[in-house]
């Protein structure tokens, strides 16, 4: 497989020094994680859009999944790229930014500004690797919660995202409800499956078998485990698609040739994509990085810390929700979707639930999906107007 063309230098400056704005934190303000561990100094990585109103009653926190960060609605530093959900955010989109000030955050063990593997210690100067602390769902959501107090933020009007960052959302609702008005968890669970475990063990495998990694070192020892992490990227992929869209897009068609080569070229057009999907990958995310938050992502069992009530995990909440899940969706079924709402019904929370016929998979939620951009909408503006909360006067605007 061809290496990336972005030098490790790209990824690093970017883990260290992000083009984002950040918020640092002293070693007297450390971050208790759930593993015993105490991290500090640390820095997390953000992005905001649109503007706080004088009461800061309009935030919305924006949650990323798994390979997402912080750049949801601008340019990705990295790739160039259009942010990963300008079908959602924007000015008269759902998540309108002419209306609401939105916030999103690049995540705890990420690769992107916030403290991570990839980021250097600023104690000893080396990066961290795999002497950065294990991770969990709800130490992110503790940075996350730090950096909206650095903000001079009380309460979110709503926190939203779908798959790792749907896990981030029910954990805000549960840890800190009384922070949170409004609530959407898209296509997610209350806890991984043992299905979705072994696929991240596979990747993580993948990675590890890579003699680039070097016991997790490689950025000290100059080298990138881009074989390993391509192939746990193609892997993965195939989790956020579904057969029918893969007959559809893909089929049997061959790449650029009338017959099949015999050989273990890229015959089909399908193995040429998970190549190309792969090398891409590799470019704009650190391998160690995709180890520490598979890890977060199969930790979170929300009911567990509740004595396995996941009712519990809800009980007196006064926040609202809208859950949705997508009928292709196999990584997330829509029977994880439903526990989340008998769990929310049994806590006597607000709750409305939208299954979205869609052939699309798991990665529905960051596609062109009107009955999500229509379901959203009417949610938001629902909460808000529960909430009392009115259009930006113009001169706010203009701040």
């Amino acid at each position: 497989m061809p290496r990336s063309k972005t030098p490790p230098a790209v990824s690093q400056n970017e883990a260290d020094h992000p083009t984002s704005p950040i918020q640092h934190f002293a070693v007297e303000e450390s971050l208790l994680l759930d593993s015993g561990a105490s991290l500090g100094p640390w820095q997390i990585a953000y992005q905001t859009y649109g503007t706080l109103n004088a009461d800061k009653s309009n935030a919305i926190l924006i949650c990323h999944a798994l390979t997402g960060d912080q750049h949801v609605a601008n340019a990705n530093p990295v790739t160039g790229k259009s942010g990963w959900w300008t079908s959602m955010v924007g000015p008269g989109k759902s998540f309108d930014t002419d209306r609401f000030f939105i916030i999103c955050a690049n995540v705890l063990g990420g690769c992107m500004g916030t403290s991570g593997p990839a980021n250097h210690d600023p104690l000893t100067g080396k990066a961290y690797a795999v002497d950065f602390p294990v991770v969990t769902i709800r130490d992110i959501v503790r940075a996350q919660a730090r950096l909206v107090d650095r903000l001079g933020i009380d309460t979110l009007f709503c926190v939203a995202g779908g798959s790792m960052g749907g896990m981030q959302v029910l954990q805000w609702a549960a840890t800190f409800p009384e922070r949170v008005f409004a609530a959407m968890p898209l296509a997610t669970g209350a806890k991984h499956s043992a299905q979705n475990i072994a696929f991240h063990e596979v990747g993580r495998q993948a990675v590890m078998a890579d003699p680039d990694w070097r016991a997790g070192r490689y950025l000290a020892e100059g080298t990138r485990p881009e074989k390993g992490l391509a192939v746990a990227r193609m892997a993965a992929h195939i989790t956020y698609l579904s057969e029918p869209v893969l007959h559809r897009k893909f089929g049997r068609k061959l790449q650029d040739r009338t017959a099949p080569t015999f050989s273990f070229d890229a015959d089909f057009e399908i193995e040429s994509y998970l190549r190309y999907q792969g090398r891409s990958f590799v470019e704009r995310f650190d391998a160690n990085s995709y180890l520490y938050l598979t890890r977060a992502m199969d930790y979170f069992d929300l009911a567990d810390d509740y004595g396995g009530s996941l009712a519990a995990a809800f009980k007196g909440t006064k926040t609202r929700f809208c859950v949705a899940s997508f009928t292709s969706d196999w990584l997330f079924p829509t029977s994880d979707s439903r526990a989340i709402v008998h769990a929310l019904n049994a806590a006597g929370a607000s709750v409305s639930f939208v299954e979205i016929e869609t052939d699309k998979g798991h990665d529905a939620f960051l596609l062109d999906e009107p009955v999500l951009f229509a379901t959203s909408r009417g949610f938001i503006d629902a909460a808000a107007r529960a909430r009392g909360l009115k259009a930006l006067d113009p001169k706010e605007l203009d701040r």
